[in-house]
């Protein structure tokens, strides 16, 4: 495993991921979201001083701000965050970017493209059902000019913040989890908690309660941290995620929605229950595919993370 035992380099000490994520993260999301604090204020100023409070406080509409340039402003946190995360990395760890996404290989982009492709049919084959079965839970809104524009930003932006959670969770965290355990399925549980957590704020949290919610995002998280173990990176990680937020910004919203955009539809009620149950499932189908392509042993989980051994030429 060339991406978790990259950890085994006498870097991986606590306090470094500790700077790290709390520097890249939390000044990351700050400056990052000064663009956006700049156009709210802005939308104010041209409501005679009149300040929105939405129930969601991702409906940039309600403050007067486009909703494809509030998701555009909505991804700039991110790619600070990034940004400082690989430069922080490097000089803390002595790691480059693709050691943390993969041990050190290029990219590997037939496993990126992989990930879109099959959870991407697998997300189009449930909204047809969902479709077909309960037609009246969505409403059709189509406007040619925002959808458009929408399909333009989502495809540009939205895997780079989706990318950026990969890095960080799946990525990073895992390296060192599996520096200081040695244990598979720890680097799939550890991150998987930390990675729902860091969703307590969202929207869907204060709408339906947090043991609702956090047991989709935990479910998303194992699935993304099986993945990257699995298949030594997360470049399939990322792929999976990248699509999972672009069609999901694209073909519907809610009011209760972390991402507002004029989408296709409007879903009129969330069954969070009903989604969790299909997300598990949906998962696992997704993984099973996963291990059919590229021929996966999933005893890899349950063996200990060791260097891998170099044999000598004779």
């Amino acid at each position: 495993m060339k991406h978790l035992s990259r950890a085994f380099d006498g870097q991986n000490q606590w306090w470094k991921y500790l700077v790290v994520i709390a520097v890249a993260l939390i000044v990351g999301q700050l400056v990052g979201a000064i663009p956006l604090v700049v156009a709210m204020g802005i939308a104010i100023a041209m409501n005679g001083g009149e300040m929105a409070t939405p129930d969601n406080a991702m409906n940039f509409a309600a403050y007067g701000i486009d909703p494809n340039l509030g998701l555009a402003l909505m991804v700039i946190p991110f790619i600070v965050t990034l940004v400082l995360a690989i430069v922080l990395i490097k000089a803390l760890h002595q790691r480059t970017a693709v050691d943390v996404v993969n041990g050190g290989r290029p990219f590997r982009w037939n496993r990126f493209w992989l990930g879109i492709l099959v959870w991407g049919a697998i997300m189009l084959l449930i909204f047809g059902a969902q479709l077909l079965i309960n037609p009246g839970e969505l409403e059709f809104r189509f406007n040619a000019t925002s959808f458009f524009i929408l399909v333009v930003v989502a495809i540009l932006f939205i895997p780079v913040q989706s990318g950026t959670e990969e890095f960080i969770f799946r990525g990073y965290l895992a390296q060192g989890v599996a520096g200081w355990t040695k244990k598979g399925w720890l680097v799939i549980l550890i991150p998987s908690l930390l990675f729902a957590l860091m969703h307590a704020a969202n929207p869907e949290v204060k709408e339906h309660g947090f043991w609702m919610m956090m047991p989709q995002y935990f479910i998303f998280g194992v699935a993304f941290a099986v993945m990257a173990v699995l298949d030594d990176g997360i470049e399939l990680a990322i792929g999976t995620h990248a699509v999972n937020n672009t069609l999901g910004a694209i073909l519907v919203t809610s009011k209760e929605s972390a991402i507002q955009t004029p989408s296709l539809f409007f879903q009129k009620e969330v069954d969070p229950a009903g989604e969790f149950v299909t997300l598990f499932i949906s998962s696992l189908i997704m993984l099973l595919v996963y291990k059919l392509i590229l021929k996966w042993d999933f005893t890899v989980i349950w063996k200990k993370i060791e260097l891998p051994v170099i044999k000598e030429k004779v």
